[in-house]
């Protein structure tokens, strides 16, 4: 494409100075591309590696049998050992093909193969480190023996494989996301199953009012407690939460119910073990990780992959399209972009200015990789979703690649749950600053999507604490029945209601909610470990608290709801149009409108506004449709329980030809809507 200007920098012209550097990282993504394009295209062999190599039924020669696939440039010799040859390590080798592929062929014998579906497997590997037993690298399956803990192989060639029965829904109205976790989506001692969560999770998410389900640590991963980060085998589903059919039916389950389910993959590291994981599988450090120091994270104790490398790609582009196909995810989280951005990580870094975003600190092969992801995903599944997890706010990242972008379709608006936190920990919520809040929350590039929060699953882990836990402190445990009173909770309550709203209304696109954080869950997450004596208590969800209407939790989860029913009802989250009517730091006042609606918040911890002149933007009667007071949102019913109208009155107000007069209760907010 030469010298022409990238559409990225034409659409901003603060990017100009760095036209150059979004230049070449647009040529070079469409060099590679058309490489590509020669050697078979994105869904060519490039993205084809789950159908190569691992096992596989197939024939040689007209004989029936099973395929199995390593690719090991380094290794010495390679054997296939399992419960099927008493696991004898000489038995059965592999032949050594060209670029370093090994081949097996084991045939049927009577119609059936030594290798049968469930069978137990490992492959022994001789190199220049000595031999050791391995996991296949392509493994579709995992399981760890519960005496020993040692893990071990599955192999996975169901005679019956699951059919799909439900197509995959299309997205209406704006992204919702409730992000979850199986094993403690439960609220029992244990860890949860695919099945439990399709039976029990998909109803209560469809009757929340999220239209989709982002599933954390699903890829295989030896340590519980990494919270599925710290991933072994990239093609395994983790055998903890059930099997590889159980989850297709979550999905199809939740596809049934018209939910979208997004995985969040990781492909920004690797878990350092060498019994489960990649790691010197032949030998060496750099089959697929940077060679030396450059290969290890500096805070994750995790390995890191050379982007650069074309079989890297192939490794994880394979990855990428296995899950969107083999298991119909309609979209994918990558975490750890951030990570995979700089040289640095970002660690420590502020990213104060553009500089950041195209010195010599970024990695240009990550971001091609990345381009390469994002286009591939969409070329599996056009309206498949993507979305990166990146605290950087680099230009570009959901924009297309051909355009100089990396090709997300959204990014996890980061920076908004640690204002939220800021606020909370450092500043008393009668001085919270207004026009700074409104400023933060719009504060982001408004030609790329972003998913607004105001806390996921990092705001919960053990050492953290959830934004009503910080206002409520002990009182969530004694004081959260709705027969009781307390000036705490009701200051508490009230302020996580008009926090979120804002939230959903102003930070993105698209929302997110972690599970149980929409009725305010009162307990941290720390999964069992050592250092806890193993314990379940924090890995779980107290779903019941939320179903008892004799305490506040069920009205909190009441108002998440109505929240969402806004976007379900006007299309909010996809409206462009936001505008701020109204703002004043002493009276404690902020409206704006987005779209259609009209927010307005009194953030005044005592005065109550009975005849509030507000602008309108339209000529109309405005009715309420959500009231933070709302008695069924453990409010205090201060405006009645009849529905609110608003006259609309020719009394010009800052610039408006029109405006209302309200009645604004102190910390509580309404959303207004015009009456056509």
């Amino acid at each position: 494409m030469g010298a022409e200007r990238p559409a990225l920098v034409q659409s901003d012209a603060t990017l100009q100075p760095y036209e150059g550097a979004i230049r070449g990282r647009r040529d070079r993504y469409t060099d590679r591309l058309a490489q590509i394009e020669g050697q078979g295209g994105l869904l060519g062999p490039i993205s084809q590696g789950h159908d190569y190599f691992g096992f596989h039924r197939g024939e040689r020669e007209g004989q029936a049998g099973v395929w199995y696939r390593e690719w090991a440039p380094e290794a010495h010799q390679i054997y296939l050992t399992g419960d099927f040859n008493g696991w004898d390590r000489r038995s059965h080798p592999l032949e050594r093909r060209e670029e370093g592929v090994w081949t097996l062929f084991v045939p049927d014998a009577k119609g059936v193969n030594p290798l049968a579906h469930g069978s137990l497997v490992k492959v022994h590997v001789l190199s220049a480190i000595g031999a050791m037993d391995r996991i296949p690298l392509y493994a579709r399956r995992v399981v760890q023996d519960a005496q020993t803990k040692d893990f071990s192989a599955q192999i996975w060639l169901p005679p019956s494989p699951y059919q799909f029965a439900h197509p995959q829904p299309a997205l209406e109205r704006g992204l919702r996301i409730y992000e979850a976790h199986v094993g403690m989506a439960t609220e029992e001692y244990k860890v949860g199953s695919f099945a439990e969560f399709a039976r029990d999770l998909v109803p209560r998410v469809k009757a929340l009012g999220y239209n989709a389900i982002q599933l954390m640590a699903i890829m295989e991963h030896p340590y519980y407690a990494s919270f599925g980060y710290h991933v072994s085998s990239f093609f395994a589903v983790s055998s903890r939460f059930g099997t590889p059919e159980e989850l297709k039916l979550l999905i199809d389950t939740a596809h049934a119910a018209g939910i979208l389910v997004l995985m969040d993959l990781v492909h920004s590291h690797a878990v350092k073990n060498t019994a489960e994981g990649l790691d010197l599988f032949d030998g060496t450090s750099y089959q697929f990780f940077h060679a030396g120091a450059l290969g290890d994270h500096p805070q994750w104790d995790s390995k890191l992959f050379d982007y650069a490398k074309p079989q890297v790609q192939h490794f994880l582009l394979s990855n990428i399209r296995y899950w969107l196909e083999e298991y119909r995810f309609d979209g994918l989280r990558l975490d750890g972009v951030t990570s995979m951005l700089y040289r640095d990580h970002g660690i420590g870094r502020v990213f104060a200015s553009y500089d950041d975003y195209f010195g010599g600190n970024v990695d240009e092969d990550a971001v091609l990789y990345l381009q390469l992801a994002n286009t591939l995903a969409h070329a599996v599944r056009a309206e498949a979703i993507t979305i990166a997890e990146d605290v950087s706010g680099m230009p570009g990242m959901a924009r297309p690649a051909i355009e100089g972008g990396i090709g997300f379709d959204y990014r996890l608006n980061m920076g908004v749950p640690d204002y939220w936190i800021e606020l909370v920990k450092e500043t008393p919520d009668e001085q919270w600053p207004l026009g700074n809040i409104y400023f933060r929350l719009l504060n982001r590039r408004h030609n790329e999507k972003h998913v607004g929060y105001v806390e996921s699953h990092d705001q919960a882990l053990v050492g953290d604490q959830t934004l009503l836990f910080r206002m409520l402190g002990p009182e969530m445990y004694s004081n959260m029945h709705k027969a009781g009173g307390s000036l705490i909770v009701d200051r508490g309550i009230s302020l996580t209601k008009m926090v979120r709203l804002l939230t959903f209304s102003l930070s993105g696109e698209a929302y997110l909610n972690f599970m149980g954080n929409e009725f305010g869950h009162p307990e941290w997450i720390d999964f069992p470990r050592e250092g806890n004596n193993e314990s379940y208590h924090h890995a779980r969800r107290l779903w019941s608290i939320a179903g008892n209407e004799t305490l506040r939790y069920s009205d909190l989860q009441r108002f998440d709801t109505a929240m969402l029913a806004l976007d379900t009802q006007f299309d909010l989250l996809r409206d462009p149009f936001i505008e701020q009517l109204a703002l004043d730091e002493s009276a404690r006042l902020l409206a704006y409108r987005r779209g259609p609606l009209v927010f307005v918040f009194n953030f005044h911890p005592t005065a109550s506004y009975a005849h509030l002149r507000l602008p309108v933007p339209d000529p109309a009667d405005y009715a309420v449709v959500l009231n933070t007071d709302d008695l069924a949102f453990s409010g205090h019913g201060r405006s009645g329980s009849e529905p609110v109208f608003y006259p609309c009155q020719p009394v010009p107000m800052y610039g408006r030809d029109q405006s209302i007069q309200l009645y604004l209760p102190s910390r509580t907010a309404q959303v207004l809507a015009p009456r056509r």
